[in-house]
């Protein structure tokens, strides 16, 4: 019966672990609801077209589609304007009655939406033709005609007809990676230092705070610049991740996004007495970020969802990485979201310098 005491023993410390028992209990709750909220208020695609010379009935016709919001240009030279500055999804340009549709591709699903209301839209727009031309007592006839829509030839911005959804998320995962694994090893590290009493009898020299706290940024940075490059390299030369922008940009988000991540795990640290409790921020600091890094469109998503998004350092980081792989755009484009990470780095590592004032007992 000697295995009924040590059983007892475990539940008494468990109880008095409130942490834990609130990791067990309320965390899956949470995350549970952060995800209904999410996937129920991001339940329709919105997407934006803009027509050039397309009739005025079709153009009706694809704007009573849910979701669909039709935007006429005068030219084709607009129209692709809008479409790189990413303020559509495609565009459709009406020539000798055939129509050119060109996707930005950027997201799969917004694409294979767009053909499905296009083609609906056709089909309902010549039934309308149609039936319109015919004596109305031969409306019901020649249906098999309706069937036949106008030939439109389809091009894309970014990749191929054979685009999928992993395509796109692939440089988000990419950088959620850096970033998980990164907090998980600083903050493991530093706990380590802390509990075996490395950290305390630093803290009783004449060191600064502020050297120590650089110390550990910069010993584990290398390392987490390191890890970087090799998730990076691995993504795009042996996964075959098509780059369209600048590599060495695709490198500095990343790396940006490590050391937020380093400065994260050394803060979340500080409040772990053990390796068990750092696993438990993971649910807390680590999964809303993947909700809000891109992987799953903000469009749809409440007001409220959206402005939640923005304190969080995926979000930046993931929209970077969409602009450099996905669209090929530069530094001028992407500056206010390195910006941000630098100013996440820079915040975290000031809380991290004052939060060790209460460890320090000279």
């Amino acid at each position: 019966m000697r295995f009924l005491s040590i059983t007892i023993r475990v539940l008494k410390e468990l109880l008095r672990d409130k942490r834990t028992l609130a990791l067990m209990f309320l965390a899956p709750l949470l995350v549970l609801t952060l995800m209904k909220v999410v996937f129920n208020t991001n339940s329709q695609v919105n997407v934006q077209i803009g027509a050039v010379n397309v009739e005025q009935t079709l153009i009706h016709q694809l704007n009573s589609g849910k979701g669909v919001h039709v935007k006429k240009y005068s030219d084709q030279s607009n129209a692709k304007k809008a479409i790189n500055q990413e303020k559509i999804d495609a565009y459709m340009v009406n020539n000798k009655k055939k129509f050119t549709v060109t996707y930005a591709n950027i997201d799969p699903s917004k694409t294979a939406t767009i053909k499905n209301v296009l083609k609906s839209a056709m089909i309902m727009n010549q039934m309308n033709n149609l039936q319109a031309q015919l004596p109305a007592g031969q409306k019901n006839n020649n249906s098999a005609n309706v069937s036949q829509t106008k030939v439109f030839k389809n091009i894309y911005l970014y990749g191929n007809a054979k685009t999928t959804y992993f395509d796109k998320i692939l440089p988000i995962l990419m950088g959620f990676f850096v970033f998980l694994f990164v907090f998980l090893i600083s903050g493991m590290a530093l706990l380590k230092e802390r509990t075996t009493g490395t950290l305390t009898r630093l803290l009783a020299t004449p060191v600064k705070r502020s050297e120590i706290v650089l110390g550990y940024l910069l010993s584990y940075g290398i390392l987490a610049i390191l890890q970087t490059l090799v998730i990076v390299t691995f993504t795009i030369f042996i996964l075959n991740v098509e780059v369209a922008g600048a590599l060495g940009l695709v490198m500095l988000i990343n790396i940006l996004l490590a050391l937020v991540a380093l400065s994260f795990g050394i803060l979340m640290s500080t409040f772990a007495k053990s390796e068990f409790q750092m696993m438990q921020f993971i649910p807390i600091i680590v999964v809303p970020q993947i909700f809000f890094s891109g992987l799953i469109s903000l469009d749809g998503m409440a007001n409220w969802l959206q402005w939640f998004a923005n304190i969080l350092p995926m979000k930046y980081a993931g929209d970077a990485l969409n602009q450099v792989i996905m669209t090929g755009q530069g530094l001028t484009n992407i500056w206010f979201d390195l910006l941000i990470l630098l100013i996440f780095i820079v915040g975290l590592t000031f809380i991290n310098i004052v939060g060790l004032k209460r460890y320090r007992r000279v």
